[in-house]
């Protein structure tokens, strides 16, 4: 009776550790402790979460997931997932990317942000990057609970996601939205992975651009959405990584943004690959599947890792 009782003891803790743990690695905060700026109540739109595709779309009320290392070194990374400003493909660039990440130490939060949309939005073009400002602003509140070095927290972004993290780069002291502090938005530094840059007609990609600008979006709006259009010499450094035969989001975006920060003598790396298409994510085949290394380096030769 004794080592029967000893064991479901045993067992009890087991559970316990996994589930904290489990908890630790996938905690999921509300972004907004408040009500949602820029929003319009609506009763027909809802969240969906296609589990076959990993992807969710609709997103209502926008949410912080975070995954922590079991040896956190102080660095820190905000994923965008992407999908044309459509939907999130939450799973293949989110959670996943956020797994790698804490194989090196860092933290990783995955930003489930707000897609453009007339129906819950007063101006869907700034939703987004409300949501990304305020996920780094929530980030930097709260450096304690997580052991984070305030000058090690950077962006990182897929796609769309891309556009989402390079706006945030580029745009971080646009006040877009009231705030009750003056914690900086602006990342350290920039991760962005065969990234939507440009909103204009020529390599800009279409169905981001017609998403988040509209149809008729005027030359000036695309411009002001046109990130490579607003690099200076405060723009964080950046890692950028594309495959030149990219039918999807032109390898063009990559190179703008690069030759941008190039102009401006900020740091940046930058990666084209022969092959992997769009959407390649974590790597694929060939010699896009080794950008996580290629990134881990660039990390720690800058220190933002160790």
């Amino acid at each position: 009776m004794k080592l029967l009782f000893f064991v479901k003891i045993l067992s009890l803790g087991i559970l316990l550790c996994f589930v904290e743990l489990l908890h630790a690695q996938n905690n999921e905060m509300e972004l907004w402790n408040s009500e949602i700026p820029n929003s319009v109540a609506s009763n027909e739109y809802k969240e969906v979460f296609d589990t076959k595709l990993g992807r969710v779309t609709k997103v209502i009320n926008p949410t912080l997931r975070v995954f922590s290392p079991k040896e956190p070194n102080g660095s820190a990374i905000l994923i965008c997932p992407g999908g044309g400003y459509a939907y999130l493909s939450i799973e293949k660039e989110g959670y996943k990317v956020a797994e790698w990440l804490n194989t090196l130490g860092v933290t990783a939060f995955v930003l489930k942000y707000r897609l453009p949309s007339d129906e819950i939005m007063i101006d869907k073009s700034i939703g987004p990057l409300q949501d990304a400002q305020e996920a780094m602003r929530y980030i930097r509140r709260h450096l304690d609970k997580w052991s984070i070095d305030n000058n090690k927290i950077g962006v990182m972004g897929f796609s769309a996601g891309g556009h989402l993290a390079a706006s945030l780069a580029t745009r971080y002291d646009d006040q877009i939205y009231e705030v009750s502090d003056t914690i900086s938005t602006k990342p350290n530094f920039s991760i962005l992975v065969y990234p939507v840059i440009s909103m204009n007609e020529k390599i800009g990609h279409q169905g981001s651009r017609n998403r988040l600008l509209g149809i008729n979006a005027s030359k000036e709006l695309k411009e002001n959405f046109s990130n490579e259009k607003h690099i200076d010499s405060l723009t964080p450094p950046a890692f950028i990584v594309h495959a030149s035969n990219d039918n999807g989001v032109l390898v063009e975006n990559s190179l703008a943004f690069y030759l941008g920060l190039k102009h401006n003598k900020v740091s940046a790396e930058l990666h084209l690959y022969q092959d992997g298409k769009h959407g390649f994510g974590l790597g694929k085949t060939g010699t896009n599947q080794h950008w996580t290394q290629h990134c881990e380096q660039w990390l720690r030769v800058n220190k933002y890792i160790n």
